[in-house]
């Protein structure tokens, strides 16, 4: 029920894994423009994002790819199930969780055994990642500050008579956000997309209750009917939308991995390529730690993960719920404010090409991961120096911004430095 985009790095690694290339041809999609758009649609003109280059391999201006996720759980499965010295135990209840100072424990009942003394694991080292809510991580005593937007995210396909471009696009609406996704035509060449929408509980729920012709209609017609007739193709999976950043990712004998370390909003689509990226940083840093013959488990072998994927993460975790909230927030002075971003980022070039640059320098840095602390610096302080000027923006309010000559001024040399 749901699709991920993901990265040119992402790609990278799960290349170098061997997942990649067992998906099929008509399971990878590519994005090659994606477009923003504030109130309803055609009341303003969109922000229009693009690559001017071609990473080697790439399709010609590709920001990324997008992918099934069941697709990418079936692949992931078949390469950890040929690995040598992988075990894959599914359908388990994990009952405890605990680190000791010689090594971690993990207890669980197999499937179909309810009632049966559960099974202890053994290793020098824990790594949990079973969700946002992760219960191991609750048992592993590390907390997590979470962001309950109130709101519920609703997935799912539908086919449509006009060709998608490979055009992303990012609708806030004044009361519900919607995002179309371009995917592979089907096998009898018509074009699909992806609908994300994104609506409070209330109204979340009564589209869920709607007929699926219904349902279509809605969301045709806050898309302005611009791909022609849709039709739903697949049942429709709503999710509530929380996210959240663990206190800490390692702690003694353990660590934390995938949205169990950060559950991001879908918003940037971000959150599977921070998983990848984690993943990556993990086992560098394992393998830094056994080529010295350290412990696994240690504090000081698990230290650099933790803080090079904080570096990475706590920006674009914290410039994503601060884009969401000024996005979703129908008042009418927010609602000038999220003109006044997008028009900033049309006319003043610094402030547009520093929104492709946060994600280019991202990619780059992911690229380029052996040599990577001192870019990690550099693209963090550009992306807080992007955030305090949306937070001034913001805590400004409008006519501050627009008529105190210095607060513009100021906000131009930041992104101009930025950029």
């Amino acid at each position: 029920g749901r699709e991920i985009a993901l990265t040119h790095p992402s790609r990278d690694t799960l290349q170098h894994l061997g997942s990649w290339g067992l998906l099929a041809g008509h399971e990878v999609g590519t994005i090659c423009e994606a477009q923003v758009h504030d109130g309803p649609l055609g009341q303003h003109s969109a922000l229009q994002l693009s690559t001017p280059q071609t990473p080697e391999g790439a399709a010609p201006g590709a920001l990324g790819f997008i992918v099934p996720n069941h697709a990418l759980r079936r692949t992931a499965y078949a390469v950890a199930a040929r690995t040598p010295g992988v075990q894959i135990v599914t359908q388990a209840q994990v009952t405890r969780a605990a680190t000791l100072a010689g090594h971690a424990e993990l207890d669980y009942v197999p499937a179909g055994t309810a009632g049966a003394p559960p099974q202890r694991l053994t290793a020098p080292l824990l790594v949990a990642a079973d969700s946002r809510f992760s219960a191991t991580r609750r048992q592993l005593g590390i907390g997590a500050q979470m962001t309950d937007f109130g709101r519920t995210v609703i997935v799912c396909r539908m086919r449509h008579t006009e060709p998608h471009a490979d055009t992303a696009h990012e609708c806030f609406g004044y009361e519900r956000t919607l995002a179309v996704l371009p995917l592979p035509d089907d096998d009898a060449g018509h074009p699909q997309c992806s609908v994300v929408v994104t609506a409070q509980a209330a109204d979340a729920a009564r589209l869920m209750a709607l007929e699926p012709t219904a349902f279509t209609a809605e969301v045709q017609a806050q898309f302005q009917h611009r791909l022609g007739d849709m039709e739903l193709i697949e049942q429709r999976h709503a999710y509530p939308l929380v996210a959240v950043y663990a206190q800490r990712f390692t702690g003694p004998r353990c660590a934390l991995l995938g949205d169990a370390a950060v559950g991001m909003h879908p918003v940037t689509a971000h959150g599977y390529n921070l998983g990848l990226a984690g993943v990556e940083r993990l086992t560098q840093a394992l393998e830094a730690a056994r080529q010295r013959g350290q412990d696994l488990g240690d504090a000081a072998a698990l230290a650099p993960y933790a803080r090079a994927h904080h570096l990475h993460a706590w920006p674009i975790y914290q410039g994503t719920n601060a884009i969401v909230r000024l996005y979703t927030d129908a008042r009418p002075l927010p609602r000038l404010l999220r003109q006044a971003v997008l028009q900033g980022a049309r006319h003043l070039p610094p402030l547009k090409a520093a929104i492709v640059a946060i994600n280019a320098a991202d990619q780059a840095q992911e690229k380029g991961r052996a040599e990577a602390p001192q870019t990690t610096r550099q693209r963090n302080l550009t992306a807080r120096r992007i955030l305090a000027g949306v937070k001034k923006i913001a805590g400004a309010g409008m006519r501050t911004f627009t008529d105190d000559k210095t607060v513009y001024a100021n906000f131009e040399s930041l992104v101009s430095k930025a950029a």
